[in-house]
């Protein structure tokens, strides 16, 4: 099941699936004090829970075509919804309201992944695939001219354009230092003969983000979502499994899994593991508690 450093994963894991309950299974985040993961069916216009003790049930039964999930540092829920284009939160009373879904008047495509940084900042993509048909969204007409990352200060209700130079952001992920952010171009998809299927990787300094380099080219298929351990190793989806890459771009081996890879995050008592959505189905696979020590 795996071909991987063995220093990654503990000795005899096998990758075990959870549950198959959605059309197109993405965004898996771990909600430490409830010991549970919360995913999104896009397509299935909802959103799953999971825990080792009840199993799968209905979190959201009308979703608003939620499809990236983050935890800040208080335990809330953060998600991008493709139907009101925008990011929402859910409070840990279970009331949810929308946080932004604008910039200077001019409506986001549709947010599709998002990560909080250490200093309560929203980072999120926004490319449009929620708004090219009634499949993932809203057909729609897109009010700004490209696909961009935001960043969104909820303190100051300040929203800022971080990166401008990706075709279609999908996936993002910052370093243990948060010194790094990761960001999937997937735009292969859209462009065969000249778009992106690679991991862009930017310096960061407050809200500013620099292009330094392409951390790796992901094949086979594309990178969509993807998710940083502690030591650096970027865990990347693909057609057939979760690419594993040093933060230097090399490549440490694949998990392989039978349905295409949407997304994966860590979970568990100890965040060794590591929950990964594919198509229809929620997996789980054990990781190493030490992994490889990798320095930036």
């Amino acid at each position: 099941m795996c071909n991987v450093d063995t220093q990654i994963f503990l000795a005899g894991q096998t990758l075990e699936k959870l549950c198959s309950p959605a059309i197109w299974a993405e965004g898996p985040a771990w909600i430490e004090h409830q010991a549970c993961v919360i995913f999104s069916d896009v397509k299935g216009n909802r959103m799953f829970r999971w825990s080792e003790s009840q199993g799968v049930s209905v979190f959201r039964a009308e979703s608003d075509y939620a499809n990236g999930n983050a935890v800040d540092a208080q335990g809330r829920l953060v998600t991008c919804e493709h139907g009101r284009r925008g990011i929402s939160r859910t409070e840990l009373d279970g009331q949810r309201h929308l946080l932004v879904d604008r910039i200077e008047g001019k409506r986001f495509n549709s947010p599709n992944d998002v990560v909080v940084r250490a200093d309560g900042t929203i980072w999120f993509t926004d490319p449009p695939y929620g708004i090219v048909s009634n499949e993932e969204g809203y057909k729609s007409e897109s009010q700004v001219i490209g696909c961009y990352v935001y960043c969104f200060d909820p303190k100051s209700g300040q929203t800022t354009i971080v990166i401008s130079d990706t075709q279609r952001p999908n996936g993002l992920a910052f370093s243990p230092d948060e010194n790094w952010l990761y960001v999937a171009d997937m735009s292969v998809v859209d462009f065969p003969q000249q778009g992106r299927r690679e991991l862009r990787a930017y310096r960061i300094d407050g809200v500013t983000a620099v292009f330094s380099h392409r951390l790796a080219e992901v094949a086979p298929g594309i990178p969509d979502g993807f998710c940083v351990d502690k030591h650096g190793n970027v865990f990347c989806s693909c057609e057939d499994g979760v690419l594993i890459f040093s933060a230097e771009g090399q490549l440490l081996g694949k998990i392989a899994v039978p349905e295409r890879v949407s997304n994966c995050t860590f979970g568990g008592s100890s965040a060794d593991e590591l929950y990964i959505t594919a198509t229809t189905s929620l997996y789980r696979i054990k990781l190493a508690t030490q992994g490889i020590q990798r320095s930036f």
